[in-house]
């Protein structure tokens, strides 16, 4: 499990920060993204996915995590 960051850019997109490896990479997709559950598989711009627990709704942006690997490419 790494630590991770989660804020939005300038166009209103997520944007996913590991400091550890300081990778910075758009998130195209969000598996929950509703009112009542948000999270879940992140996928990266770059080829890359990570995992964070699901929460019970939104969070407020910037916002640290734990997230896991679940594989692909960083670069």
């Amino acid at each position: 499990m790494a630590n991770i960051m989660i804020r939005r850019n300038e166009a209103g997109g997520l944007v996913f920060y590991l400091p550890k490896r300081d990778l910075e990479a758009s998130i195209e997709s969000i598996e929950f993204d509703a009112d009542d559950k948000w999270g879940g598989e992140l996928k990266l711009d770059n080829g890359g996915s990570y995992y964070i627990d699901p929460i019970a709704r939104p969070p407020r942006l910037p916002i640290s995590l734990r997230a896991r690997r679940l594989g692909a490419a960083e670069d």
